[in-house]
């Protein structure tokens, strides 16, 4: 599989990205009827995350690709996902957990996937896009999910429009500035570093911590994400990390008082992680539960930056027990 290479300007930090291409993905399928069923007075879509049809949107000049499947009962649940991923790096034991009790919503942003547009260098540019997704959704309001640096582009979201968020999940990630934030972490860019065979063996050692436990969820989590066999999403082009890695950069950097922009964000949200998280270290969890008015911390154990693929089904029972509070 092709190796590809991203260059941090002016840091002078060269990175050999063999993770550019953990898995092939295809065309997606242009395919948009609708499967549902009725239970009650609830209407249940019943497609799974493998069976979901990619459909599309447009909104503000972007052809946004996404998929919603899962019970449309309350508020959706809408998924920013991290670092070069689209839609088909998301674990199915989750999104199908969540789907069971509410609709899961996932979409690929600007300029990712099979989503037209550019990547802003920018999570306030990202979170401005997602908007203009849900908006063209003609959804008023949604519960946002981010993990890595979608909970970066999350939290911009709510910055930016507080009266369509009702709840925050925010996992794996960090505030503005926060520790160890300015750009990938030492131990980040040592995995990204490396060479792999096969390719998608970069995950167990971004998402998973190196003992035979959390390495062998690792293995059952590759298996989980490759499910999907056909219609899966198209490949991330060269574009997309030079600007994810510069929008990284932007926000390591100190704006106004450290964190307090945290403080005007009053939705309940639920911050995860795992013990020992070296993509985005642990200690910046800590800082969002500490800052945040209204939020609850859970970090899971023998876990690094994938804890809630790793802990997949306590997961899904916090999380779903937090939105349904």
């Amino acid at each position: 599989m092709e190796r590809r290479k991203f260059i941090r300007a002016a840091g002078a930090v060269l990175v050999a990205t063999p993770w550019l291409d953990p898995l092939l993905w295809a065309q997606p399928s242009p395919s948009t009827k609708k499967q549902t069923r009725s239970t009650g007075e609830t209407q249940v879509n019943t497609y799974t995350h493998t069976t979901a049809p990619t459909q599309f949107v447009e909104a503000n000049g972007i052809r946004f690709a996404y998929r919603r499947f899962g019970n449309k009962a309350g508020v959706p649940l809408v998924f920013n996902t991290h670092l070069n991923g689209n839609l088909d790096n998301w674990d199915p034991a989750v999104t199908d957990g969540i789907a069971k009790e509410r609709e899961v919503i996932l979409f690929d942003n600007a300029g990712i996937g099979s989503s037209t547009g550019e990547v802003p260098t920018t999570f306030s540019g990202m979170a401005k896009n997602a908007i203009a997704f849900i908006e063209a959704l003609s959804l008023k309001q949604v519960d946002v999910l981010g993990f890595s640096i979608g909970g970066m582009v999350a939290q911009n979201i709510v910055l930016q429009r507080p009266d369509l968020v009702r709840k925050l999940v925010l996992i794996g990630t960090g505030p503005r500035n926060g520790d160890g934030m300015t750009n990938l972490t030492p131990e980040a860019q040592a995995i990204f570093g490396k060479s792999f065979n096969p390719p998608e063996h970069l995950w167990l050692e971004v998402l998973f911590s190196p003992t035979a436990t959390s390495q062998a969820a690792g293995l059952e989590f590759l298996k989980r994400t490759a499910s999907r066999t056909e219609n899966r999403d198209q490949d991330n082009n060269e574009k997309v990390v030079p600007a994810q890695i510069e929008a990284i950069q932007e926000w390591g950097k100190p704006l106004g008082e450290r964190f307090e922009y945290l403080k005007s964000i009053k939705q309940p949200t639920l911050v995860v992680n795992g013990n020992h998280d070296v993509i985005v270290y642990t200690v910046n969890s800590l800082h969002l539960a500490q800052t945040l008015p209204n939020a609850k911390l859970i970090l899971y154990s023998d876990a690094n930056h994938g804890s809630y693929n790793q802990h997949h089904a306590e997961f899904v029972f916090d999380l779903n027990h937090f939105l349904n509070a």
